[in-house]
């Protein structure tokens, strides 16, 4: 089973394969981790939103109809438990809170290492900075790498809408990071 496409599995998981949905989850788990957590800004909260999603999807999988893949459909749940925890927070995340740089180059010289850093962690507190559905749309096109009509769905707006937002988006990461240019 493990070779089945999505819509196979999402099939016999809707009938109640747990199997299949435990296939699924190990398929998107890490994705759908990397998305919440550049959403909400630390791992403790991605992994209570991601958990929360899983539980949701496989309450409404007899539900699914289907219009998007299981991927994007997932991709979805998993924004909206985000933003319904962004909305229940009653101040900024604290910059500590900011998740680790990337490891930069081993060959890379200390300042650069330093340099590089100091530029990811700019990076973070800026997108902790810009509103949250500007962040969830830049978030799936420049890290997920997902096209504008599946940010549409996963948002639940119009891909013109998500045009816009990328566009705010981008203009807000790039005045805030200037300094680094």
């Amino acid at each position: 089973m493990s070779d089945a496409d999505d819509g196979v599995l999402t099939v016999r998981a809707a009938e109640g394969d747990e199997e299949a949905f435990a296939l699924l989850v190990r398929r998107h788990s890490s994705r759908l981790l990397s998305l919440a957590q550049h959403l909400l800004g630390n791992r403790a909260d991605a992994e209570d939103a991601v958990q929360d999603a899983l539980l949701s999807a496989w309450r409404q999988l007899p539900g699914f109809r289907h219009t998007a893949s299981f991927g994007t459909w997932m991709y979805r749940i998993v924004t909206n438990c985000c933003l319904n925890t962004l909305r229940r927070r009653p101040r900024p995340l604290p910059l500590e809170a900011a998740p680790e740089p990337p490891a930069v180059d081993a060959d890379s010289s200390p300042p650069r290492m330093a340099e590089t850093r100091a530029a990811a962690a700019a990076l973070t507190r800026a997108l902790l900075e810009i509103g949250p559905e500007l962040r969830v749309c830049w978030v799936l096109r420049e890290l997920h790498g997902l096209h504008y009509e599946e940010i549409a769905i996963v948002v639940g707006t119009s891909e013109q809408t998500v045009r816009g937002r990328l566009f705010r988006a981008r203009r807000a990461l790039m005045e805030a990071m200037r300094p680094w240019r």
